[in-house]
């Protein structure tokens, strides 16, 4: 029988980075792209309360060059919505106080073309079953004034968004949570502009999956693609992760579960999607690459459910731990980061990495982070801009606060 997930603690939900960029936002970058960026810029470095902490979803970007993002604490402890120019001059839009407001958003944003950001948070609102509260999902206008859209009430409902959304042109916003009820697996779920929310499917748990951190993906029949952290079979206790699919219609299929050991272990992140209906992740641990056979990898799955591992992280300069999704350029290499590996630092575990994977399965470590000045733990998704720069966030480093930690880092890197 599959027991509910409890609910996640402070620092477990601090480490749950799921993000998916939208090729809305890839595209907006493109326009951004006339400058070249130098190797490992820092474009803003956290500080803590006021401006915000621990950035761990991805950023988007708008037609002007300017970035959105959220940091999951700061602004009073709740977490933020942020602004950082090209030039690196960052505005708080918005701080998550008071808590029915929703707080500690980990999602990354979308926008629309009115410039209204909308998100989720992975605690607040009001939900009577948790002090913490279930979740919520919010609309941010242009000049900072938040809507509160949808507060989940941990029932049948769902509860604990962590993953962002996506939108189709109907403005129907779709999202997953990791928990609620009637199984406690998590939900998939869709909701109306008038506020109205449906559960499209509801994690069973076992063979089903269970516990969807990471934004969905569509293609252009409406079908949703996605991962569950836990699932799929019985190796790793509870199961080891799934890659599903679910049709237009509300079936749901289990295109490939995870085994565990060689083949990957946990998926955490989003899928990527390319023409031929290939679908590319990573897992946080499995593997051959390193020696405890948790290190993480790169994987492929055909529309028939074939996996294919494209690389097994070795720790050590190869990095370990991705959690973050992937991007892709046009010539099929793919980029994403790793949260450990690539250095002696962080206690001697790594900072963490970008890297580079190209289609013929030759990895190469594009900067390894030294956890001081330069970031520390990269956890979401890369964009990438015209002439080559990518852009992203580490979830700290960058300054001397937050415990000495550093409060997060917003960076960009020439390939």
């Amino acid at each position: 029988m599959w027991k509910r997930v409890p609910w996640m603690s402070k620092s477990f939900a601090i480490s749950a980075a799921k993000f998916l960029v939208s090729v809305l936002a890839v595209t907006l970058l493109a326009s951004i792209g006339g400058a070249r960026a130098e190797s490992d810029r820092i474009i803003y470095a956290f500080h803590g309360d006021t401006d915000g902490a621990y950035p761990q979803a991805g950023l988007i970007v708008d037609k002007d060059g300017n970035f959105y993002g959220i940091t999951q604490l700061g602004g009073g402890n709740g977490g933020t919505v942020f602004k950082l120019t090209a030039g690196g001059t960052e505005t708080v839009l918005y701080a998550f106080r008071p808590r029915t407001r929703g707080r500690q958003p980990v999602g990354s944003l979308i926008l629309d073309k009115r410039g209204n950001l909308y998100g989720t948070t992975s605690e607040g609102g009001r939900c009577t079953i948790s002090r913490r509260g279930c979740g919520t999902v919010f609309q941010l206008s242009p000049v900072g004034v938040e809507a509160l859209l949808y507060s989940f009430q941990g029932g049948s409902d769902g509860a604990q968004p962590f993953a962002g959304l996506i939108a189709d042109d109907a403005g129907n916003l779709f999202g997953t949570t990791a928990s609620g009820d009637p199984y406690g697996g998590g939900t998939i779920f869709e909701l109306a502009p008038n506020g109205s929310e449906t559960v499209l499917h509801a994690f069973l748990g076992g063979s089903d999956g269970a516990f969807p951190f990471a934004e969905l993906i569509s293609d252009t029949a409406g079908n949703f693609y996605g991962t569950t952290f836990g699932g799929g079979g019985t190796g790793c206790g509870d199961g080891c992760g799934t890659v599903f699919k679910l049709a237009s219609d509300g079936t749901e299929t289990i295109l490939h579960s995870f085994a565990g050991g060689n083949d990957g272990t946990n998926p955490w992140s989003a899928l990527i999607i390319d023409k031929a209906g290939n679908l590319y992740g990573t897992t946080l641990l499995g593997g051959t690459g390193c020696s405890e056979g948790n290190c993480g990898i790169v994987f492929k799955v055909a529309p028939d459910g074939t996996e294919n591992v494209l690389h097994s992280f070795a720790r050590g300069k190869d990095g370990a731990e991705p959690e973050a999704g992937l991007i892709s350029d046009n010539a099929g290499n793919l980029y994403g980061t790793t949260g450990a590996g690539g250095s002696s630092g962080c206690n001697g575990d790594g900072c963490g990495t970008v890297f580079k994977l190209t289609p013929d399965g030759h990895e190469t470590v594009l900067h390894a982070f030294e956890g001081g000045t330069d970031g520390r733990g990269p956890e979401s998704q890369l964009i990438l801009d015209k002439a080559g720069n990518l852009y992203g966030t580490t979830a700290s480093g960058g300054s001397s606060g937050c415990n000495g930690y550093g409060c997060g880092t917003v960076f960009s890197l020439r390939r």
